[in-house]
């Protein structure tokens, strides 16, 4: 962070979405069977575990994740199983964590990657380059002796600055990632603490969490990313974050509408979903609808079958593998 002030601006775009998102949040708290219903309220929290590790390629599907939190036996990775269970204990904690204590912060961490990394619950000792998928350097992390009062400057700012806490919290989430002050769990206790603060400024955010919402639009939060490191100001990152809070809520609410008024069993539901997939993919397959929908690889099949017998999904071959698209 530059003269202790995170570089930003307040755009038309920025405040639009902020007057937007009050809004919406108002109208879920009011009508919402979402936020009084635990077992929705699980249903999304490992939502929000499955989105925060996959991104971090983690390979256990949505269906795996559940069974893990169950209890089950699961053939996988140990690390990628430990991945789920660390993260659930500390979304379990949510309510408990203080988002402007270092210790918390670091606590946090500790949880995350208990069992996984050797620098578990303190900042890195070495410097670091952020890569993308490709292996590009993305940016440098900042040299290690800096990292605390850093970090120490941005949760006192995130905690004294008068601006808008949505817009706060996209801020913090981007300088940390910036800072990267972790040898490894940067993104994951980035969106974890982006979901905290805005869990403190609405308690609807604990269960509408911001890592399924990114998860979706992966490449896009790269993107963003990227964007606000090539300009030095997080203003692109944080135009993309309230955009993508804005759709999740959108959606949140009409499903949750229409379950107040009965009309949505689980088979619209699903198909809800599916639709949903393919107004940004060309096609789904058995592996996608396991993952959307939380089933066996049978039941997707039954799923995509029935769906192409209705006429709704139309199937054909690619690359060796059955997949399906919307009809026309």
């Amino acid at each position: 962070m530059r003269n202790k002030k995170p570089p930003f601006e307040i755009t038309n775009r920025i405040i639009d979405s902020v007057a937007e998102i009050a809004e919406l949040v108002g109208r879920l708290s009011v009508s919402s069977p979402l936020s009084a219903n635990p077992t929705l309220r699980r249903a999304n929290r490992i939502q929000t575990i499955y989105g925060s590790l996959a991104i971090e390629q983690n390979t256990l599907s949505l269906e795996q994740v559940t069974a893990v939190l169950n209890g089950k036996h699961v053939l996988a990775p140990p690390k990628d199983i430990a991945e789920v269970k660390n993260a659930y204990e500390i979304y379990e904690r949510l309510d408990e964590l203080d988002p402007y204590s270092l210790d918390n912060l670091l606590t946090a961490h500790g949880i995350m990657t208990r069992g996984l990394v050797e620098e578990s619950g303190m900042f890195r000792t070495r410097p670091v380059g952020v890569v993308d998928s490709e292996g590009n350097v993305l940016h440098f992390g900042t040299l290690p002796q800096y990292i605390p009062n850093l970090v120490m400057e941005l949760l006192d700012w995130t905690k004294t600055n008068e601006v808008h806490m949505l817009i706060r919290s996209c801020v913090f989430h981007y300088e940390l990632e910036l800072i990267h002050p972790f040898a490894d769990g940067n993104g994951r206790v980035g969106r974890l603490w982006h979901t905290l603060l805005l869990s403190k400024w609405n308690p609807a955010f604990a269960w509408l969490p911001v890592e399924s919402i990114i998860h979706s639009r992966q490449q896009e939060y790269y993107n963003a990313i990227n964007a606000s490191n090539n300009a030095g100001e997080s203003t692109v990152f944080i135009e993309f974050m309230l955009s993508a809070i804005k759709a999740s809520l959108i959606e949140v609410i009409s499903t949750s509408d229409e379950m107040s008024d009965g009309k949505m069993d689980k088979t619209t539901l699903r198909w809800k979903k599916i639709e949903e997939y393919l107004k940004t993919h060309d096609y789904i397959m058995n592996a996608d609808v396991r993952e959307l929908c939380g089933v066996s690889a049978a039941t997707a099949n039954r799923i995509l079958a029935g769906l192409s017998i209705e006429g709704k999904l139309i199937k054909y071959r690619k690359c060796g593998h059955w997949v399906y698209k919307l009809k026309q």
